[in-house]
């Protein structure tokens, strides 16, 4: 293996590249066109017939749409390269947020659409935050109606670096039916589904060719200084100086180059694959970028984890130096270690073993149960995790059980492989309202989410919207109730007589007992059972929610010597508040969140008008720190206007819309909605 030299000349080895950008831009479609043209398939799949290599699993092909990464390794020119097709959709962006740190590089896949704008840049902060090299593919170039150098204006405000262009296309009544390669000065014609045809650059495009060369070539210079002085002097710069420097800028981070095709008809890859090869880089500069120096100590990132019925758990790892085997012993991150079962390259969903993995290479280590996404893999002593990736908050919430009460066990187990292999899923489970609850990023993911429950993992479930917690408290206070219980039944008897007073707190105070008996009316040891009977009752008052910011004193009682016992103070306690409670003129509290809402500037009206339609209290907008084009606007909203507000700002925004939300206090609820949901509650209980 070889790095890349000074003078620029092409790094070798195993790469892997990851392939983005947004919902329905042709990514999958675009591995199956690498793939057939490489010779790895025999015929070129296609998404909508459910023929293609990517997209095999059974919620991919229900959809149409990617559901998480697919991984494909295939040989171009003697060196093995592995892509990672990452979903588009926001919902599924999490996919390709681990997936980044061990990449050589990106091809981000778009189209000329202004519409689709946010998306990218979505799609390209994640690659700038984690300083990816990354190539722009247009794609779909063989149906736009749109010129490459105007529609370049239109793309640019999604990427901080300028974007690079290094093709223009050819056309024919109106149809892209080839493009001029600006740093080869060679004109190539599009044959579907093979090699392009290299013809002379046609006349007509000569002029505009020679325009969009010197463009790209005074880009160059901006980094170059001979490269400056030989334009000023209207000397033509040698090819292999050209190459270095769109080689320098890629790796360096001083550009997008810009490359186009059309995957539906396989043309322009044969071009894309080599830029790959000549111009990105390989695992020493991957794994320098990480801080890690290679060696021949063995040294491996996980990317993604999967959970096969067949073969267990599957550590998707690119290797970063030294060599992995079956039978090596390896500690991950957290200091736990395990024994590799196997290792295998991945073709979709087929596998071919393989004896050892070295460095560069990106293969499936078998069995590692220890291993999770985002670990490093070392032999002997743990090396700390690259980067903490934070897993989007989630959006969106379902309650989740067993259709068969003999599944409970076998959910739980479930649920944890699947939150293990999608780290934007989570579970909770809560004790108060007895739900398991599981949360995601929208719509479609938790729908894909409970899909893969029965189909992958063999329960089915049954899910609905999780409840509410709502609370309630009293507005006014009761002085001198009396809570008596007395119970005869041979033997000793049970005897409890308590006196409370019951007063409302200040919102989020919470609970206090107070003890004011004086002259042992009610023995010491009897006055926290009077205060657990009381905590008893307030987990569910006259409303039917549990009761807070009630203050409660113990003022007087009595007791009898032989049938005063814990229990029947207890039991008093509880008599007592349900005697006074009714009378405090209980209230239905909500939940209120504090919700930062994330959207494009130009739907931020849109934003706004969502907002009050869900009783939300609007705190004001500002352009969001760092985001172009893009307003953060601070609301409060009610939680039971928070479950499907997802779905209404995607709708608003292209489906880039997004929003963080966190408990900010506790609002008073009254009116039909209120007497609604306690009817509700009641009714249930």
């Amino acid at each position: 293996m070889t790095q890349n030299t000074p003078s620029g000349r092409r790094s070798s080895g195993p790469r892997c590249i990851a392939l983005v950008g947004p919902f329905q831009s042709g990514k999958t479609t675009l591995l199956e066109a690498i793939l057939a043209r490489m010779g790895a398939l025999q015929r070129q799949g296609t998404v909508a017939a459910g023929s293609t290599i990517g997209d095999a699993s059974a919620e991919a092909r229900a959809h149409t749409m990617s559901v998480e990464a697919n991984i494909a390794s295939v040989d171009f020119m003697g060196e093995t390269y592995t892509f990672i097709d990452c979903p588009g959709s926001i919902e599924f962006l999490a996919e390709m947020r681990p997936v980044l740190p061990a990449i050589d590089a990106a091809v981000v896949v778009c189209e000329a659409d202004e519409k689709k704008v946010p998306a990218l840049q979505l799609i390209l902060r994640e690659l700038e935050d984690q300083k990816i090299p990354r190539f722009l593919f247009l794609n779909k170039i063989d149906n736009s109606h749109q010129s490459v150098r105007e529609a370049l204006p239109l793309l640019q405000p999604a990427s901080r670096l300028p974007l690079l262009l290094r093709q223009i296309p050819l056309w024919k009544n109106g149809v892209a039916v080839g493009y001029v390669d600006l740093a080869l000065e060679r004109a190539f014609i599009y044959q579907e589904h093979a090699a392009s045809q290299v013809v002379e650059i046609p006349p007509d495009e000569r002029d505009e060719s020679k325009d969009a060369r010197y463009s790209m070539l005074e880009r160059l210079s901006d980094h170059d200084d001979a490269l400056m002085e030989q334009l000023l002097e209207e000397v033509e710069p040698p090819r292999d100086r050209v190459f270095d420097d769109l080689a320098h800028e890629l790796r360096d981070g001083l550009a997008v180059p810009v490359l186009m095709g059309s995957a539906a008809n396989g043309n322009g890859m044969l071009r894309l694959m080599k830029a790959l090869r000549h111009e990105a880089p390989c695992i020493h500069e991957t794994a320098a970028r990480l801080g890690i120096t290679p060696g021949s100590e063995p040294l491996g990132y996980v990317m993604k984890t999967f959970h096969t019925a067949h073969a267990g758990k599957l550590s998707l790892t690119r290797v970063l130096s030294g060599a992995f085997q079956e039978g090596m012993t390896v500690t991950t991150s957290s200091g736990e270690t395990g024994r590799i079962a196997g290792c295998a390259r991945l073709l979709g969903q087929t596998t071919q073993k393989t004896t050892q993995a070295q460095a560069g290479d990106t293969v499936a280590l078998g069995k590692v149960d220890a291993a999770h996404t985002g670990d490093m893999l070392a032999v002997g002593k743990a090396v700390p995790r690259p980067a903490e990736i934070e897993a989007p908050q989630p959006v969106m919430s379902l309650a989740v059980r067993a259709r068969d009460r003999k599944d409970d066990v076998k959910l739980s187990a479930a649920l944890q492989r699947l939150t293990d292999e999608d780290q934007a899923l989570a579970m909770e489970q809560n004790a108060e309202l007895g739900d398991t609850i599981l949360r995601g990023q929208g719509e479609m993911h938790l729908r894909v989410a409970v899909e893969k429950l029965a189909s992958k993992f063999g329960v089915a479930v049954d899910s609905n919207q999780p409840q509410i917690g709502y609370r309630e408290t009293i507005r006014k206070p009761v002085t001198g109730v009396r809570g008596r219980h007395k119970k005869q039944s041979g033997g000793h008897g049970q005897f409890g007589d308590v006196v409370i007073d019951v007063t409302p707190l200040p919102r989020g105070e919470g609970f206090a007992f107070i003890d004011k008996i004086t002259g042992g009316v009610v023995p010491r040891n009897y006055i926290p059972s009077v205060e657990e009977g009381v905590k008893h009752y307030l987990k569910r008052g006259p409303l039917g929610f549990p009761v807070v910011d009630v203050g409660v004193s113990l003022t007087d009682g009595s007791y009898h010597t032989v049938d005063s016992s814990d229990m029947a103070f207890q039991t008093a306690a509880r008599i007592g508040m349900s005697e006074a409670m009714p009378q405090c003129n209980p209230v239905l509290l909500e939940p209120v969140l504090a919700v930062e809402i994330s959207v494009p500037s130009d739907a931020t009206a849109k934003a706004n008008a969502i907002v009050s339609s869900r009783r939300g209290q609007i705190l004001g907008f500002d352009a969001r720190d760092g985001w172009e084009g893009w307003d953060v606007v601070q609301a409060l909203i009610p939680e039971a206007e928070i479950t499907d507000l997802i779905i209404e700002l995607r709708s608003a925004t292209a489906g880039v819309g997004t929003f963080r939300s966190r408990f900010d206090h506790l609002a008073e609820l009254s009116g039909r909605q209120a007497d609604t949901i306690v009817a509700s509650r009641q009714a249930a209980q």
